[in-house]
């Protein structure tokens, strides 16, 4: 019934730079990234492909600052398999100026279950620090008393399936309103933790190949990552909530992680 991903110093609430892109993104429609669209290249400067060394593209992930990528522990990211690319917007393209960079570490939340998907999130360290540009920017994070309301119409971006191509080269880009956790756990039942959050049924689904990537609701002007793509419906429809885990429930071990290592 479920689809999954396959095969610092300390941060404050707002780091400095953070969450707001150059290259403005243009939210037209709240309708895959089943039913979503490409995204204006360099927009989400924050979104990270993880690929293996063919260059297959198996999961996202989001920068958070120069040497760390956060990400689903369910993707299976792996030291010298792996690569992250920063500043990619279209797959296709041997022109645009990413950064391919090799993962020294990878941090798995010491709480999370595979069998039930709690606490499902990874820290991936770069072996080298990201060079920050227009197309290149971390995102901010959550605090943990960030709380955005119940229908608060927030983006999610990915590479994953759309339903018509399994894995489109370009960017793309999907809104989708936050679900209250009583609703979510009205579909989803005992299985939603306080550690995982809803968004979407309103006819816009995240799909496999999108896990890892990120959930992110403005505010101000700043992008906030609120969650983290991690699992839903097997077939992604679009009717049935995504579910995300929930940044503001580990917000405290993010800090320690990245603070301490």
């Amino acid at each position: 019934m479920l689809w999954i991903a396959c095969c610092l110093a300390l941060m404050g609430s707002a780091l400095a730079g953070c969450g707001v892109p150059s290259i403005k993104p243009v939210i037209s429609g709240y309708n895959r990234i089943l039913n979503g669209h490409n995204a204006v290249s360099g927009s989400w400067p924050w979104q990270v492909s993880l690929q293996d060394s063919t260059g297959f593209h198996f999961c996202s992930g989001s920068l958070i600052n120069e040497y760390w990528v956060m990400t689903s522990a369910l993707c299976g990211v792996t030291p010298g398999q792996h690569r992250a690319i920063l500043g990619e917007y279209d797959r296709s393209s041997n022109t645009e100026p990413i950064q391919n960079k090799s993962i020294a570490r990878v941090i798995t939340n010491p709480q999370h279950n595979s069998n039930t998907f709690d606490s499902d999130i990874a820290l991936v360290k770069l072996s080298s620090p990201a060079l920050l540009t227009d197309r290149v920017q971390p995102v901010c994070l959550a605090t943990s008393t960030t709380n955005f309301a119940a229908g608060t119409q927030c983006v999610t971006t990915g590479w994953g399936h759309t339903g018509i191509v399994a894995s489109p080269p370009r960017l793309q880009q999907v809104s989708m309103p936050l679900m209250s956790q009583a609703i979510c756990q009205l579909y989803w039942g005992t299985q939603i933790t306080n550690n995982m959050m809803c968004a979407g049924a309103a006819g816009a689904s995240t799909c496999l190949g999108d896990s890892g990537g990120p959930l992110v609701c403005e505010s101000g002007g700043v992008w906030q990552q609120v969650g983290i793509v991690s699992w839903g419906f097997y077939n992604c429809y679009v009717y049935f909530p995504g579910v995300f885990t929930r940044i503001s429930a580990l917000r405290s071990w993010i800090d320690v992680t990245v603070a301490t290592n």
